[in-house]
């Protein structure tokens, strides 16, 4: 079966509540290619890598959660963004990217998916005063060591992780994907055991070390692969499309 890009891309704006959320980038259809969609190839950031499987695999759309259009980059068609817009209209396929309003979703977002993978029941937000800070708290069903926990998120990640080991059992858990360190201080104040982020920055180590609490990062990329795969299989199911999942590996 084949849907109207248009309905696609209204129905995929009204369940995350795009236009709810102040962002950095625009939210929503990014490039416009042919009128209907019969196949959706979904990835994370919208890479040259990606773009290329998706001739490969003759998608319509390509949907991620790292599109084009950044707040304060060069707006230029030159380089890297000129080959990359010219692969999708050259191919007339369409670009569908989802930032902030897919790390903040309670069913398909990044944090919730990744907390399922995690096996984390999720208790409520990182911060309930600042409803900006898109990270969670939740719990574990047991207790855990932080290295036995770091061997989980190596197994599900499929990659080693950083590992800050603190000294106490990780019962209670504080994350936030991708590129979510910063809000360590946010963790530690909302008492969890253990904080988690896909990436890592020089002050992250002091903070974990000298307020004695374990900090993971498990990569920026491989904590957000999971939103958009959800999101991808909402819409596929929604409108009866098919909807295949490319992984462009990326170490950081």
């Amino acid at each position: 079966m084949a849907v109207a890009l248009s309905t696609l891309v209204e129905e995929a704006d009204r369940y995350l509540g795009s236009a709810k959320i102040a962002d950095y980038c625009p939210n929503g259809l990014q490039v416009e290619g042919r009128p209907q969609v019969m196949r959706i190839v979904s990835g994370v950031t919208a890479s040259q890598a990606l773009l290329d499987a998706a001739v490969e695999a003759e998608a319509d759309l390509v949907l991620v959660h790292h599109g084009y259009f950044w707040k304060g980059e060069n707006p230029c068609i030159t380089g890297m963004k000129q080959r990359r817009l010219k692969t999708l209209l050259k191919h007339d396929i369409s670009l569908l990217g989802y930032h902030l309003p897919l790390d903040l979703h309670p069913d398909v977002g990044n944090n919730v998916q990744l907390a399922r993978q995690l096996d984390i029941t999720v208790e409520g937000p990182l911060d309930p005063d600042n409803l900006k800070i898109v990270g969670l708290v939740g719990s574990l069903s047991e207790p855990m060591t932080p290295r036995d926990f770091a061997r989980k998120v190596q197994e599900i990640m499929g990659r080693e992780p950083l590992l800050v080991e603190g000294g106490a059992m990780i019962r209670r858990v504080g994350w936030c994907t991708g590129g979510g360190q910063g809000y360590i201080d946010n963790a530690i104040a909302a008492g969890v055991d253990l904080f988690l982020s896909g990436e890592a920055s020089e002050q992250t180590f002091h903070s974990a070390r000298e307020n004695d609490i374990s900090f993971i990062a498990a990569g920026h990329h491989a904590t957000e692969r999971y939103g958009v795969q959800a999101l991808g299989d909402y819409l596929a199911k929604r409108f009866a499309l098919e909807h295949i999942f490319i992984d462009c590996p990326n170490p950081i």
